[in-house]
């Protein structure tokens, strides 16, 4: 599925760290961040991550939530939060049924091999529940600083 900005997007219902079942409804009155990422514990995945983590208190700042999402499991995502100290919760997805809501499995080529995976891409949420923004094929260094201010400008 492919949603445009300005679309309101459908609730969905969320396995996540903490024990949470995450429901994009329990957001509303809020802006939220869903960014996607390949794997738990990988250097870029943990770099974005940790620079989430850093801006968390500016995020929460500008009255929005931040939720990761990858295909690894949840004992595996707690190990991750708690490694990294991350302040908000990771989604599991293992079904790929949050991947392909937002079409972010792509075919990738890694060491001449082709497979598919989750291209890096982060979703912003406005309040009312419509994509207000997204980035697709992320690239790390400045992504979360970008994201920090296109939320503030929500506000």
């Amino acid at each position: 599925m492919s949603f445009n900005l300005g679309d309101t997007l459908p609730d969905f219902t969320a396995q996540a760290t903490s024990d949470q079942e995450i429901q994009l409804s329990q957001f509303k009155g809020k802006n939220l961040v869903i960014y996607f990422y390949p794997k738990d514990s990988t250097p870029g995945c943990t770099t974005q991550g940790g620079d989430f983590r850093d801006l968390y208190a500016d995020f929460q700042a500008a009255n929005t939530e931040i939720l990761g999402v990858s295909r690894d499991g949840l004992r595996s995502h707690e190990n991750f939060k708690a490694k990294q100290n991350f302040p908000f919760e990771l989604i599991s997805d293992k079904d790929e049924s949050l991947c392909k809501l937002f079409d972010v499995i792509k075919l990738k080529k890694m060491y001449g091999k082709e497979h598919y995976g989750i291209e890096r891409s982060t979703f912003l949420i406005d309040r009312e529940g419509k994509l207000a923004q997204e980035w697709r094929k992320v690239k790390v260094p400045g992504h979360v600083q970008e994201v920090l201010e296109a939320a503030q400008a929500l506000d």
